[in-house]
């Protein structure tokens, strides 16, 4: 016991340490939990993305495009260097 703090300071100093130790403790659990391997998502689909519904969507998912702008987006599509 520390002789020039009252009980109560040093029941709360206790407190304190015990939940600092547990918090580090919980850190360094969710930093450092590399001893599972993670789960390689499936190549086809993931499971949190909806699928498509295709073009035949809701309306506002889709937009007219001018000639000049299909164009314009075909010119774009040309400079993507494929390999």
């Amino acid at each position: 016991m520390l002789p020039s703090i009252s009980l109560a300071q040093e029941i709360g100093l206790a407190v304190l340490l015990v939940v600092a130790i547990v918090s580090f403790t919980g850190l360094r659990h969710l930093r450092g939990d590399d001893r599972f391997p993670h789960a390689q998502p499936a190549a086809e689909s993931l499971p949190m993305i909806p699928s498509q519904r295709g073009s035949a969507g809701h309306p506002m998912e889709s937009v007219e495009l001018t000639e000049a702008e299909k164009q314009a987006f075909a010119g774009l599509v040309r400079t993507i260097p494929l390999h």
